[in-house]
């Protein structure tokens, strides 16, 4: 199983300089909350760098347009994190989880309370 998160936001050196721009601006109008806990204005969050490498967990991330390119039937809210199980996704913390996250402790602790046991109904999409 591999733990999957998905940036409601594009990939490349430009648009990561527009997005922290967007972020320093406007940062109530600012469209991934995940790249908000996660990232700070110009680099990854170092306790988020730390929890990818103790967690154990094989990890992808995804910008937008490459997870539409690659799962073109998942039609989910972005940003979202979710487990992919052989060529399934189940959706383990949606968009609107995500915006009630303030910090990196919070993200970390619900990743491992959904995925370790803790209970998720959505649908495999």
């Amino acid at each position: 199983m591999t733990l999957v998160f998905v940036y409601n936001a594009e990939a490349g050196v430009l648009n990561g300089i527009m997005d922290s721009a967007h972020k320093l601006f406007s940062p109530s109008t600012y469209t991934c909350d995940l790249c908000a806990i996660t990232h700070g204005l110009t680099r990854m969050r170092p306790e988020w760098r730390a929890w990818q490498k103790q967690s154990g967990r094989e990890i992808r991330f995804y910008h937008r347009s490459d997870f539409r390119q690659a799962w073109p039937a998942a039609d989910i809210p972005l940003p979202a994190i979710l487990m992919q199980e052989g060529d399934r996704l189940r959706l383990v913390i949606g968009a609107s989880d995500l915006a009630q996250i303030s910090d990196v402790g919070q993200l970390v602790a619900l990743v491992e309370a959904r995925c370790d046991g803790g209970k998720n109904d959505d649908p495999a999409l």
